[in-house]
């Protein structure tokens, strides 16, 4: 007869070994049955999952294996996080991913234990879904961390202190400064801001928030006039532009005009009226007539020497 072949399946501490394929020799990693792979320790089902190819239905069982024993270390990292909007059920499944990344990630030449490798990839996980999924505008880590502290702290310092803490209590009880926690709870606003859309509660009818924040700007309206001065202000004389940038920009009165130009009140107030009158027919779209123009003009610049 000819000698079975020894062959040797995995050799790592707590792995099982097939010796002698023979009766009564440990079954390989491949044709080994739930059963079976229940009855194995943490390390011995790392060591499958480490390795087997990704399309082995061992592997996925050891893997799903793994997970259904770890599931209380997921919710632990979750529970952190219960205050926030986000379901509770959607972060469970982001802290899943994490732990499945340690599972596969897991070398048992940097950590011996797999709860203590996993953690940190679960807490990593659940910060990374806040930080690109969640917000809104881009904040920073250092901030959205002290949002964090500064939620998970409330609770016990109220405890504490017997009464809800002040700002300053809990900047003092965070080692920070009021300044910047006032920024972690700007922060916290800008996470689920609120749809302008969004009906308010205990207001009549359907009116929206939009209804109460916005309101017309009457500079607008002024910037769009000046505007549409602007594309008619050449038309005018240089003397007439001078006029009215004294009397509407500077605030001089048309005695004061007068002297500084060395003209009359009255040569004033007509090139003042001269100009606005054309700058209104302009605005208006009203027919100007050019012999008027003309006449007009002839007259002030008579009047001017």
């Amino acid at each position: 007869m000819t000698a079975p072949s020894s062959v040797t399946v995995y050799a790592t501490p707590g792995t099982v070994s097939a010796g002698e394929s023979g009766p009564g020799s440990p079954a390989s990693p491949e044709v080994m049955s739930d059963k079976d792979l229940a009855g194995l320790d943490d390390q011995a089902l790392l060591g499958i999952v480490r390795l087997l190819p990704r399309a082995s239905e061992r592997r996925v069982a050891a893997c799903e294996l793994l997970v259904s024993r770890y599931q209380g270390l997921v919710w632990s990292c979750v529970r952190r996080y219960a205050r926030s909007p986000e379901l509770v059920e959607d972060l469970v499944q982001v802290g899943y991913v994490g732990l499945l990344k340690a599972i596969n990630n897991f070398d048992p030449a940097l950590c011996r234990n797999l709860a203590t490798y996993a953690q940190p990839c679960i807490s990593g996980e659940i910060k990374r879904h806040f930080r690109d999924k969640r917000w809104q505008i881009h904040v920073k880590r250092s901030v959205q961390d002290l949002m964090l502290q500064a939620r998970a702290a409330t609770g016990p310092l109220a405890q504490e202190l017997g009464r809800t803490p002040t700002e300053t209590d809990l900047a003092t009880y965070l080692g920070v400064s009021v300044a910047d926690l006032r920024q972690a709870e700007r922060a916290e606003l800008a996470f689920q801001p609120s749809s302008l859309d969004a009906p308010m509660a205990g207001q009549p009818g359907l009116s929206t928030l939009a209804d109460y924040l916005g309101e017309e700007d009457p500079r607008f309206e002024h910037m769009l006039a000046m505007r549409a001065v602007a594309t008619h202000w050449g038309e005018l004389t240089p003397r007439e532009q001078e006029v009215l940038l004294m009397c509407f920009r500077g605030g001089m009165t048309q005695t004061e005009i007068g002297r500084q130009l060395q003209i009359s009140q009255m040569h004033v107030s007509r090139l003042r009226a001269h100009a606005l009158g054309h700058l209104r027919a302009r605005l208006l779209d009203l027919e100007v007539v050019p012999a008027q123009r003309g006449t007009a003009a002839a007259g002030i610049r008579g009047g001017s020497r």
